[in-house]
């Protein structure tokens, strides 16, 4: 676990954001962006939820696509100055805890020491 500090604030991109189970089936939407040169990917939970998963989080099983690992897209809100828990990183996101026990992602280009 890494202490970094927030160098400016976030707010939370979605309300209701996708979640998956590791071994859970999902479906891609073909839509695919570059964020930071890393591929993300739009994606469709058994649940109906939707949103942004990173390329590394799927594998193809008996040719359904599924969860290589837990995975949350709840973001973080923060303010500058505070300081965080750096508990994971991928693709240029930190999965973060702060002093109050809430956990999410920030990008990493917003922590000091990246």
């Amino acid at each position: 676990m890494t202490v970094r500090i927030v160098l400016e604030g976030h707010t939370a991109s979605y309300d209701d954001p996708i979640e998956l189970a590791k071994g859970e089936y999902l479906s891609l939407t073909g839509r695919e962006d570059l964020w930071d040169g890393r591929r993300w990917l739009w994606a469709v939970s058994p649940s109906g939820k939707d949103g942004w998963i990173p390329d590394n989080l799927i594998t193809n099983i008996d040719g359904r696509l599924a969860a290589v690992r837990d995975y949350s897209a709840v973001e973080l809100t923060c303010v500058a100055g505070e300081a965080v828990n750096v508990l994971a990183e991928t693709h240029g996101w930190a999965w973060c805890r702060n002093s109050c026990g809430s956990e999410g992602w920030l990008p990493v280009r917003i922590l000091a020491g990246h």
